[in-house]
């Protein structure tokens, strides 16, 4: 096998996603909403992983009937944060070889000379950023950001913040316009 770790990386999401999938999480809303602020940030590490972002997006969709939507944010923002400098350090650390063997993949070869490296740059945090900000896969916008070798933790968990907040912010926003 080429990437062992990267497609062990990958089945152990498609794994998460069919085991959490088809359960019902009502128990898992209602005790996190009687948490209160940490249950939030508890929603906030979930809101960052792909297999549980549907069942935290839900949660934060309630959220705004019992809680402060701003503070909700940041502090659910905070716990999205934790989730992805673990996913980056992870794989800044972990998974180097095999982004180094992929980067030197002939389709990836000819794309990179088609066009500028700052274009790439740019798509690549773009696309990453979106994946980021969304309740999608974030653990891929992360392993593009983790790519990118200039992109320090620090510079990465600015940016993860500040798309992480406004994400749930928008979802936040959409959960105080539905009547309670």
């Amino acid at each position: 096998m080429k990437y062992p770790k990267l497609s062990l990386f990958i089945l152990s999401f498609i794994v998460a996603y069919f085991i959490f999938s088809y359960r019902s999480f009502a128990a898992v809303h209602n005790t996190l909403i009687l948490l209160g602020y940490f249950g939030t940030f508890v929603t906030g590490i979930l809101y960052a992983y792909g297999f549980t972002a549907p069942s935290a997006t839900a949660i934060l969709l309630i959220l705004p009937a019992h809680q402060n939507i701003v503070f909700a944010g940041l502090v659910a923002g905070l716990g999205a944060l934790l989730s992805d400098l673990i996913i980056f350090l992870f794989i800044r650390h972990s998974f180097t070889d095999e982004i180094e063997r992929l980067s030197k993949e002939k389709f990836l070869q000819r794309i990179a000379r088609n066009s500028s490296t700052t274009i790439q740059r740019y798509v690549l945090m773009t696309l990453a950023g979106f994946l980021i900000a969304s309740p999608l896969p974030t653990e891929i916008g992360v392993t593009l950001m983790a790519s990118l070798k200039n992109t320090s933790p620090k510079q990465f968990a600015v940016m993860a913040y500040l798309l992480h907040i406004t994400g749930i912010f928008i979802v936040l926003f959409f959960g105080s316009r539905i009547p309670s």
